[in-house]
């Protein structure tokens, strides 16, 4: 056989033989947040439906495609809420603490809730997450109100997304910490304080909505005005990037906190389910979400931050 007979039949070899492709890497994420839906004023109600095609969703400033789009609805859907309260507060919080265990004992049957301190850089649960909310209410005490015994609330957010204390991945996580949100280890305010951001990532990740009551601690906010805004700017950053509501008053302890526990209600009785998929570079990330809702009449939280995964391929 000569050389052209050669390179003939080797191309009708190549020609016959099945083709092996590496399967291709998918360039899609899938990701999913809690938006909290409200009557842009107090007292109007909301439009009598809401829907997908009132939603524009980028993801890293790229379009997103809206793969699912409901509200929550008692009792079918749960939520899991930590209520964590910084170990460094005043004792002067005992005067709220009449009112937090009403904010507990009315939460509605589909609410399991679970008391923590926040203590040297941990969240330090008082008991296990229940559905008993007058056991819970139980487990409440005053803080040890000794400067610095929290580390950073930062810290603490960060060790309870990393322990969250179930493993039920089809319910709302929800937070409301009690601190001045003062960051011990950078005490000057710095939007982009390493500690703080640490945190927001691990929120995202655990997929945790968190809301603040401002409360000073222990001889350490009230020494410098700037310290204290401070604290309160950060508590702000951490709630918008995931969806919450940071509650204060000025710079000092409000007088009661049942104005802010009644609002938390009403934003979790308010909550979407917000399902969607953007492109994503193969690995799990952190990437920025950007929500307009259409409906007119209306305002919306939602996450800043969201945790995405590679879509599931489907054969």
């Amino acid at each position: 056989m000569n050389y052209r007979n050669i390179v003939f039949s080797t191309a009708l070899l190549l020609a016959a033989a099945p083709l092996y492709c590496q399967p291709e890497a998918t360039n899609q994420g899938q990701g999913q947040a809690v938006v909290t839906v409200l009557p842009r004023h107090d007292g109007d109600p909301l439009p009598v439906s809401v829907t997908g095609q009132d939603l524009s969703v980028k993801v890293n400033g790229k379009s997103a495609k809206v793969t699912a789009w409901a509200p929550f609805q008692s009792p079918h859907n749960g939520i899991e809420l930590v209520l964590m309260i910084d170990n460094s507060s005043r004792a002067s919080l005992g005067r709220q603490m009449e009112e937090l265990e009403h904010f507990i004992s009315t939460l509605p049957p589909n609410v399991k809730i679970a008391v923590a301190y926040m203590q040297n850089g941990r969240a330090v649960p008082a008991g296990p997450l229940s559905a008993d909310h007058a056991q819970v209410s139980g487990e409440l005490h005053l803080p040890g109100g000794s400067m610095g015994s929290d580390a950073s609330p930062y810290f603490c957010l960060s060790d309870l997304a990393k322990n969250w204390p179930s493993h039920d991945a089809d319910v709302r996580r929800e937070v409301v910490m009690v601190t001045d949100g003062v960051d011990s280890y950078q005490r000057q305010f710095d939007p982009e304080d390493p500690y703080v951001m640490t945190a927001i990532g691990d929120a995202a990740r655990a997929h945790m909505v968190v809301y603040s009551l401002y409360w000073l601690s222990q001889g350490r906010a009230d020494l410098n005005p700037a310290i204290a805004n401070g604290g309160q700017s950060l508590l702000n950053e951490v709630a918008e990037a995931t969806g919450g509501r940071s509650f204060w008053q000025g710079q000092g302890n409000p007088v009661s906190f049942e104005p802010y526990l009644d609002e938390l209600t009403r934003r979790l009785r308010n909550q979407y389910e917000l399902g969607f998929t953007a492109p994503l570079n193969g690995k799990p990330a952190v990437e920025t979400l950007k929500l307009k809702l259409s409906a007119p009449g209306t305002e919306i939280d939602t996450p800043q931050q969201v945790y995405m995964t590679p879509a599931v391929q489907h054969p």
